[in-house]
């Protein structure tokens, strides 16, 4: 059994400003001061401009304005604060990349695996190739982008995850995938399953319903933001989570694969 903190979450399900960097900043200051006392702030994908294929437009140097901000709100609320945004890398490629800002002022990142190619993302970002996990008092986290909640084999990891994270700019029209999927990736897993969606309406028409939520190991909700506008919280157990996987090790029996590029 493992002797680490419970991890207190607070989940920040809002509408954007579409394509405007400073407004979305401006909007999340006070709702990342509510959100005080949490250990991890999540917000949802592409927070800062909406879920747009402006790439070239768009994008923010490594260490642009966003990523500063994001530093700066960590420190200010002594929490964990994370999101993806549009960067663009030293290497000059574009990407849908989740930053994971410490009080500290260090920073970590994830791009995004899979490429929602029904919007033409593949086109005008480039795609990530390493798994992450980011260790937060003691608790493995891995952070995953919207579209890769959709592939099993790339969110499977079973032995080494305490928490699978999704942020995600989730249509209203594919509601049921993302409230069906959740759940599975959470009992497959055998961990817990914390997701952050936007609400309201982008500059393209698209629709969002929110449906933030937290899940525990069995795929049972610990919070269920619905449709609303604000701040969400969430505990997750350590103890829950040890006694959980000692009584029922399903992954010791899980098939051995290898990823492929």
């Amino acid at each position: 059994m493992s002797n680490k903190p419970d991890l207190e979450l607070a989940l920040i399900q809002t509408s954007l400003a579409w394509h405007d960097p400073a407004a979305n900043r401006l909007h999340f200051e006070p709702l990342l001061q509510q959100a005080r006392g949490a250990d991890l702030v999540i917000l949802p994908e592409m927070f800062s401009t909406g879920f747009s294929m402006e790439s070239a437009d768009l994008a923010e140097p490594e260490d642009g304005p966003t990523s500063l901000w994001l530093r700066e709100q960590a420190q200010a609320i002594d929490a964990v604060i994370c999101g993806s945004l549009i960067i663009q890398a030293a290497d000059g490629s574009y990407r849908n990349r989740l930053l994971w800002a410490r009080p500290d002022g260090s920073l970590a990142h994830y791009d995004k695996r899979h490429l929602f190619r029904m919007a033409g993302e593949h086109k005008h970002y480039s795609a990530g190739d390493q798994q992450v996990v980011l260790e937060l008092n003691g608790w493995r986290v891995r952070p995953l982008i919207c579209y890769d909640l959709r592939f099993p084999v790339w969110s499977r990891d079973a032995a080494g995850t305490d928490l699978l994270l999704y942020t995600a700019n989730w249509p209203s029209a594919r509601r049921q995938h993302w409230n069906r999927l959740l759940p599975a990736r959470a009992i497959e897993n055998l961990c817990y399953v914390a997701a952050v969606n936007r609400i309201g309406e982008d500059g393209k028409g698209h629709g969002y319903t929110g449906d933030s939520q937290v899940l525990d190991f069995q795929g049972e909700a610990l919070l269920a933001a619905g449709d609303g506008d604000g701040v969400f919280r969430a505990t997750l157990s350590s103890q829950a989570l040890d006694t959980y996987r000692e009584r029922f090790p399903a992954h010791l029996d899980a098939d051995g694969f290898a990823l492929q590029g």
